[in-house]
């Protein structure tokens, strides 16, 4: 039998990044937008403070990881530094909040920390705005 690995047909490993960074982009937006409104909400800012810098800083700083970095992974824009930062944002939620917690609780954490680190190994892939630059970079020379 002959198995087809991703380094033999280049546009399928294209896509299947495009469609991995798309979802695990939206699935974590899902959890970065209810932060966004509590930050805008009329209630007081009850946020875990990890960093002893204040809840509102703090949940400012998980909305960036969270909500901004994530539309950043979606676009393919600037890819491997918002992984940078959602894989901080996901080891401080697994390992510091959720640290004492049964496996249950961490388990969703460590899934959105596996892909990111794949993702970083990876590459945002062709279909991404970083890949256009670079191709643009390349054909002008910088």
């Amino acid at each position: 039998m002959n198995y087809s690995n991703s380094n033999s047909n280049p546009i399928f490993r294209d896509i299947i990044l495009l469609i991995v960074r798309v979802f695990i982009g939206f699935a974590m937006l899902s959890h970065g937008f209810p932060k966004l409104q509590m930050l805008f909400g009329p209630d007081k800012i009850e946020f875990y403070d990890f960093l002893g810098l204040g809840p509102q800083i703090t949940l400012i700083l998980t909305i960036i990881g969270e909500f901004v970095c994530s539309i950043l992974l979606i676009l393919g824009l600037f890819t491997r530094v918002a992984l940078g930062i959602l894989l901080f944002t996901m080891v401080i939620a697994v390992f510091v909040v959720l640290g004492g917690q049964p496996f249950e609780k961490q388990e969703l954490g460590l899934i959105y920390l596996s892909v990111y680190l794949l993702l970083v190994a990876i590459g945002a892939g062709r279909f991404s705005v970083d890949h256009m630059i670079e191709k643009r970079k390349r054909a002008s020379d910088w």
